[in-house]
């Protein structure tokens, strides 16, 4: 080899002398992600997006179920202009995937749900607020008006504040409803327990700890405005302070029934999804109520434990409702080759929702818009390995492209 050649192989540009630019561009997946952040949050902040309910078996089986799915690809298919454009409720989204919603997202990095959402219309996604997101669904529209928001719901005893939120989410201009029923009562969060850990935190032996290893984590949240349930905090959502996890979720009604999600139904202009573990019999009758869709979920394996995966919903609930009712679901994806499965199986769309956590408690928007970009290569590289062209390609050939181990 000649010297020149030589030459031709060394590079000496300096690194970034930025650190967080650094970390996320060495990060290649959301697992590259999530390592980052485990070392970027205190191990009690961690272990609450990273936990589940009781012994973690929900968890534990959520991915674990996506990926018993084996891939049997077409042999010899122009896949050049591979597309994985779709449309969600007459909506054009640039994916088949969104950003599922996360509480208290604040705590995980003070740019909280603005940032997720400004990430999610600039990847062309739609984005599900919380309501018990630490922004209100006001401010967050003001900030991101472009992004296709969703808001969802818990059904409050106090129904006055449930037709206030659903009132205030209209005139906010979200465009999709989603009424969560998997919240008759707060789950016990055994690491939550265990490490004493409270929404909003507070100062003990164990936090004074955290902050001297995480520094910079806590003055980051010492210079920004306290955190609150920026929805729910007061009857009027004025976010007044003195709220707990504790006593918010006391709110949690274990006496829902199908006629409140009717007085709904009647109250709100837009597609309904119903979202929770529903089964087929169960999206039958809420399609019969006139609810537009179905998002299959365990809440992330943070409700009830030993749950059935959302991934298993998937098929059957298809075939029981039909193509014109939506389906979704979320709950253990964390590839673009999740999100595939999820589509050949019949699915409209996947949801994420601690893979942008990791994103964003790494890095900030940019650490969000890492992921969707991630995600949605690794889904497009998919369908190409595939053998697949089209969104509508991938779940009308689903059959005969999956099989399980």
């Amino acid at each position: 080899m000649k010297a020149a050649d030589v030459l031709e192989l060394v590079d000496l540009s300096l690194p970034d002398p930025n650190g967080r630019r650094r970390r996320l561009a060495s990060a290649h997946t959301v697992e590259d992600l999530e390592r980052i952040a485990r070392r970027a949050l205190p191990r009690s902040v961690y272990d609450y997006v990273a936990g589940g309910a009781e012994e973690e078996r929900s968890l534990s089986n959520n991915g674990a179920a996506i990926r018993r799915w084996r891939f049997a690809p077409t042999a010899l298919a122009d896949v050049t202009n591979a597309d994985s454009r779709t449309s969600l409720f007459g909506h054009d989204a640039r994916a088949p995937f969104g950003f599922a919603p996360t509480g208290y997202t604040r705590m995980i990095d003070t740019t909280g749900e603005p940032a997720v959402a400004a990430a999610a219309g600039a990847a062309g996604i739609p984005y599900v607020l919380s309501t018990m997101a630490t922004t209100s669904l006001e401010d967050l529209a003001t900030l991101s008006p472009s992004t296709d928001r969703w808001f969802q719901l818990y059904v409050w005893k106090d129904r006055g504040l449930t037709r206030e939120l659903v009132d205030r989410a209209q005139l906010a201009g979200y465009r999709v409803l989603e009424v969560a029923i998997d919240t008759a009562v707060a789950a016990l969060r055994t690491r939550d327990v265990k490490s004493g850990f409270t929404i909003p935190p507070r100062l003990t032996l164990r936090s004074v700890f955290d902050i001297g290893t995480r520094p910079r984590y806590w003055w980051a949240m010492l210079r920004s405005p306290a955190l609150q349930f920026a929805n729910v905090s007061s009857p009027s959502g004025s976010g007044a302070s003195g709220y707990s996890i504790a006593n918010i979720t006391q709110q949690f009604d274990p006496g829902v029934t199908w006629s409140d999600l009717e007085e709904i139904r009647s109250h709100w202009h837009g597609p309904l999804v119903l979202k929770g573990p529903i089964g087929p019999a169960d999206a039958l009758r809420a399609r019969d109520l006139g609810i537009d869709g179905v998002h299959l979920s365990n809440h992330g394996g943070r409700q009830l434990d030993r749950a059935v995966a959302p991934i298993d919903l998937v098929r059957p609930v298809r075939e029981s409702v039909g193509p014109g009712m939506s389906v979704f679901v979320d709950s253990g994806f964390t590839h673009g080759a999740d999100v595939a499965t999820a589509i050949a199986l019949g699915a409209d769309a996947a949801f994420l929702g601690r893979a942008y956590l990791w994103g964003l408690a790494a890095g900030g928007r940019p650490g969000v818009d890492r992921v969707a970009r991630i995600v949605h290569q690794e889904l497009l590289r998919t369908m190409q390995l595939l053998g697949v062209s089209t969104i509508d390609e991938l779940r009308g050939r689903g059959h005969e492209l999956l099989a399980l181990a």
